[in-house]
């Protein structure tokens, strides 16, 4: 397995987990997704320059 397969499979995993369909999440606001969105950037970023 690849490091970028592995990443791809974290990537969804954690987007799963952002996902505020618990009760207890619906306080959580903005912030899970927000950090999920940041690691995609960097993810992006990452693939685009070739360092990945």
């Amino acid at each position: 397995m690849s490091i970028s397969t592995l990443l791809l499979i974290l990537l969804i995993l954690v987007l799963i987990g952002a996902f505020p369909a618990w009760p207890y999440s619906q306080s959580w606001g903005y912030y899970p997704s927000g950090g999920v969105g940041l690691l995609l950037i960097i993810l992006i970023i990452l693939i685009l320059t070739g360092r990945l």
